[in-house]
């Protein structure tokens, strides 16, 4: 099953400071067809105006990946732990037991980003914060894993959960494949570009730029980019 879900049928809301777009039920957005994607519970199309963001708020029991698309993001945590996540890099936190955490944009653009939840698989645990770069280079033709708990994805920032966070950029013309193991779902949304999404005979949908699509029993995914494409995947049982 690949089943295309364009942008423009997301819910979302513009608050001036902010315009989420939101690719499942979240805050005053409710669609019982759209709950979660296995464990994959939140996926956030956010752009924050300059000079604004998110105050102290709390958070548990949850696995927040935050992937900085344009601009950059500032963390500050009750952990005492605080950071600026720029454009390709990724943040992590593990709110576990609980904690609160504020986000701003302190440039004079922009910031857009993609905000991820997926379900941890325990609980009970302290809560921890993490940041990397992850250069584009790095990931052209392939995809690397950006955050994860599944075994032999070393580089990545870890997660509680039985999940992958992944992202590759394709130029024109190129592809490339991503094995789905059986009983997982996937789900992918460009940052940036238009790509083919393939799976099987006369099984394939077109992918815009923050258009979302969810996969599951689909044994090879091939992607093939209709131009040039920044990718961000989701693996979870």
């Amino acid at each position: 099953m690949i089943e295309l879900r364009p942008f423009t049928s997301l819910g979302g809301a513009n608050h001036g400071w902010l315009d989420a777009h939101h690719h499942f039920s979240f805050a005053d957005y409710h669609d019982p067809q759209r709950m979660h994607w296995g464990a994959l519970r939140v996926w956030n199309d956010d752009i924050i105006a300059p000079g604004t963001g998110f105050p102290p708020h709390p958070h548990r029991d949850m696995e927040i990946i935050t992937y900085v698309r344009e601009g950059a993001i500032s963390h500050q945590d009750s952990m005492g732990n605080s950071g600026r996540t720029g454009a390709g890099d990724v943040q992590v936190m593990s709110a576990g037991t609980g904690v609160r955490h504020s986000e701003y944009n302190h440039k004079s653009t922009e910031t857009r980003l993609f905000q991820i939840w997926i379900l941890p698989d325990r609980g009970g645990e302290a809560p921890g914060w993490g940041a990397r770069p992850f250069p584009k280079g790095d990931r052209a033709g392939s995809f690397v894993p950006l955050a994860s708990g599944m075994a032999g994805d070393e580089g990545a920032l870890p997660i509680r959960a039985d999940a992958r966070v992944a992202g590759a950029t394709l130029k024109a013309g190129q592809s490339v494949d991503y094995a789905l193991a059986p009983g997982r779902h996937a789900y992918l949304v460009l940052a940036a570009g238009r790509v083919s999404v393939g799976g099987g005979v006369g099984e394939s949908v077109e992918a815009a730029a923050r258009d979302g699509v969810a996969i599951r029993d689909v044994e090879t995914l091939r992607l093939t980019a209709l131009e040039d494409s920044e990718v961000v995947l989701v693996d979870t049982h």
